[in-house]
């Protein structure tokens, strides 16, 4: 723990080797990789590809692998990885890398899941068109899903709030009924003598307002970039012009179809973030931040989502101006969320690279210290 007593905990995806389906949808032996190394600059100054440095091209299915992240993250002050679960009415996928880690105890370092709760698609929105796997909702798969989680729940290494698990849901407005799902868990998980501490991504799109009449969560978390700060900056200079919500979505959706990528620069974004006050709204909020964002390549023909001019100098002042703002809400809500530790094809990682080596990492053992 670090003198400001925050957790930090950095969001893991489990992508890194290859499954049949992705097999099936994509070609023999297709991993994230593929995607990352075919990306190519669209612009002067574009950092494109990136590519890994000291952990090279991985394949999570070894356990060197997985022991190399740990160690790297805690000598850099990561207290946990949140790890992407995938769950469609009781298939399994991509669940390898977590399986091991859990059925092996190796590496020795905390954890904690999130439901990736969308759709599969072939142009990786989450979207309803051109759908891989299909997310569908009822009570008697919530009761299946948590009986099939609370085992994960009891290892020692499973991070918790007073005792209570920490478990959360990336798109919580997906749910036709969010609150029986969440007495679902809550309910099969006391049969078992487990309190859940159930947590949503707060994003600028697919969750509900933080509203805390209606609030059964007990906490929420920024995920950024994708969080209200950017319907906010986009907005300026009219920040508060709730119309600008319907004509950013309107923007970016005819970028899309016409193949116009969108540029953000991530400085701006940042110093707009730090001006966002969170406080005093009802709810639990902890805050999260990014190295960067770029998924140009997933998005090779265009409309692609880029935060521009990220360096480790303004990432650290991103990371040093929340811990300052956060005042912990009890001595076990104290967390930090980093989105993200490896999501390469988004151009959002604190993985060495090429080009910064480990200047992110160093950036935020600074910025949390």
């Amino acid at each position: 723990m670090n003198k400001n007593n925050i957790r930090t905990i950095a969001i893991y995806l489990p992508q890194f080797h290859p499954i049949p389906e992705n097999d099936e949808w994509w070609g023999k032996g297709f991993t994230e990789w593929r995607n990352v190394v075919k990306a190519k600059p669209r612009f002067k100054g574009h950092y494109q590809p990136q590519l890994p440095s000291d952990l090279g091209f991985y394949d999570l299915r070894l356990r060197e692998s997985r022991q190399q992240q740990a160690e790297l993250a805690i000598k850099y002050g990561i207290s946990g990885f949140c790890y992407y679960h995938y769950w469609f009415n009781g298939k399994r996928i991509l669940e390898r890398p977590f399986n091991e880690v859990f059925e092996t105890g190796k590496p020795d370092f905390p954890f904690m899941l999130c439901w990736a709760n969308e759709n599969w698609t072939r142009v990786w929105d989450g979207g309803t068109s051109d759908i891989l796997l299909e997310q569908k909702y009822s009570e008697e798969d919530d009761i299946a899903h948590i009986n099939y989680l609370l085992p994960f729940f009891k290892d020692n290494r499973y991070i918790k709030v007073d005792g209570k698990p920490v478990f959360i849901i990336y798109k919580d407005a997906l749910f036709p009924d969010i609150n029986r799902t969440i007495k679902t868990f809550r309910d099969e998980a006391a049969k078992q003598g487990i309190e859940l501490y159930l947590c949503k991504f707060d994003r600028n799109t697919g969750t509900r307002e933080l509203i805390a009449e209606n609030f059964k969560f007990d906490a929420a978390i920024e995920f950024q970039p994708l969080s209200r700060t950017l319907t906010q900056f986009l907005g300026s200079p009219k920040k508060q012009d709730t119309k600008f919500a319907k004509y950013f979505y309107i923007h970016s959706y005819l970028n899309y179809i016409n193949k116009k990528d969108n540029i953000i620069s991530y400085e701006k974004f940042v110093e707009t973030d730090l001006q966002n006050s969170q406080e005093n709204i009802g709810v639990k909020l902890f805050p999260g931040v990014c190295p960067s964002w770029d998924n140009s390549s997933r998005r090779t023909t265009g409309s692609a989502t880029i935060f521009h001019g990220s360096t480790p100098d303004i990432f650290m002042k991103w990371v040093k101006g929340k811990v300052k703002k956060f005042k912990p809400y009890s001595p076990d809500e104290n967390f930090l969320f980093v989105n993200a530790w490896n999501e390469w094809a988004e151009g959002n990682h604190l993985e060495p690279c090429e080009r910064w080596g480990h200047q992110y990492l160093e950036a935020l053992k600074e910025g949390i210290s």
